[in-house]
């Protein structure tokens, strides 16, 4: 079964924090068909997404504008700084963030290699599953 997705039609999320994100392909707009989740997400100047890991890899491409990836990992923690068109690749578990260091709105596509996504908030522990009121990037 193909889903088609016309971006203009797709129910805007409110993340928190001014984040906005556009689900692309996710269970509720495959009908449950989905083997990867994918969307769009746009961070305003000086925001960004708290330290977090997921139950899967993750792909972020770079779309507009520009920041920083902070990869905690077991010998260290990277940061590298990210522009249009970069690319960061996230194993599952491993806690990372976001954050946007330019001057314009840092646009990305996220890319899960499964159909159903959680994350772990760094600073609690908690999980949560993806795109809920629960999984919030402001305010916290």
């Amino acid at each position: 079964m193909a889903t088609i997705i016309k971006f203009d039609e797709i129910e805007v999320l409110d993340r928190g924090g001014a984040v906005k994100t556009w689900p692309l392909i996710t269970g509720e707009t495959s009908g449950g068909t989905n083997d990867l989740a994918t969307g769009i997400s746009i961070y305003p100047v000086g925001s960004g997404a708290p330290l977090h890991s997921h139950n899967c890899d993750e792909q972020v491409l770079i779309l507009e504008g520009e920041g920083f990836v902070e990869v905690h990992e077991a010998d260290g923690v990277i940061r590298e700084q990210l522009k249009k068109d970069d690319t960061a690749y996230v194993k599952r578990d491993v806690f990372h963030r976001y954050q946007n260091t330019g001057d314009v709105p840092m646009r990305i596509l996220w890319i899960y290699p499964t159909g159903y996504v959680t994350r772990t908030f760094a600073d609690t522990g908690k999980t949560v599953e993806h795109l809920t009121a629960e999984d919030a990037m402001g305010g916290r």
